[in-house]
């Protein structure tokens, strides 16, 4: 099969520690974009590993990889967490748009589909979900509560009510203009003041984000304190870009 140089869409998803699960995942996300009447995509199936982990989702990516012209795959020693994850998906990606999701089964991929056609239909630069309702948690939704509620103190006017939800879809225009930087959870928040800065247009529809089973999350305490750090660093920086 001839695939075009630069399909419509590229989606980067996150599969780290998924293993057996990053097939079904992806056979998902094929499923329903072909649905939609979306031929043209690519995907990008992250896969990095911790150096002396016992983790099968490296193979897995790979042989997804080989067997179908489709996808790409990046399964490297890790570098760094979350953030580094999603800027060497993103750096693999060849589409005219770039989405982003979750590979743990939290996130339905029909809200692929739907936050593409917002981005199309409503001529976007970045569109993104937000959880309306939750199945994660009391720990989990009240730091995201506490987060949400900085973090739009700190940098007000972004029409988002949840930074970290995903899928996030911007076009390949709105990703050159940026200069993502984190290689850790706060890449999130990063995307976003970037975007703000920039000026883009964004849009956000409401989904249901389900609870997670298997395993248990990898969002530990050490992490907020380090996403809290990073948000006050780069507000002390878009201060002084202010102040040029």
């Amino acid at each position: 099969m001839r695939l075009p140089i630069r399909p419509d869409l590229s989606v980067i998803v996150l599969c780290y520690r998924s293993g057996g699960a990053a097939r079904s995942f992806a056979a998902g996300i094929s499923e329903a974009l072909l649905d939609a009447g979306i031929h043209s995509y690519q995907l990008v199936l992250v896969g990095n590993y911790v150096p002396g982990s016992v983790d099968t989702t490296p193979e897995i990516v790979r042989e997804l990889a080989a067997s179908d012209p489709r996808i790409v795959c990046s399964a490297v020693a890790k570098q760094g967490m979350m953030g580094w994850d999603m800027r060497s998906g993103l750096a693999l990606a060849t589409g005219e748009c770039l989405a982003v999701i979750d590979g743990d089964g939290q996130v339905l991929v029909e809200d692929l589909v739907r936050v593409y056609r917002l981005l199309r239909e409503q001529g976007l630069d970045l569109a993104k979900m937000y959880r309306r309702q939750r199945g994660d948690g009391l720990k989990r939704k009240l730091f995201s509560f506490v987060l949400n509620g900085l973090f739009h103190l700190l940098f007000p006017g972004l029409p988002v009510r949840d930074i970290n939800a995903k899928p996030k879809i911007l076009t390949r225009s709105a990703y050159e203009r940026m200069n993502l930087q984190s290689t850790d959870w706060f890449i999130d928040a990063e995307m976003l003041i970037q975007a703000r800065r920039l000026g883009l247009r964004i849009g956000e529809i409401e989904t249901e984000f389900l609870g997670l089973t298997g395993r248990r999350s990898f969002v530990r305490m050490a992490a907020v304190f380090e996403f809290l750090r990073n948000l006050f660093r780069h507000w002390i920086q878009e201060l002084r870009r202010g102040r040029r």
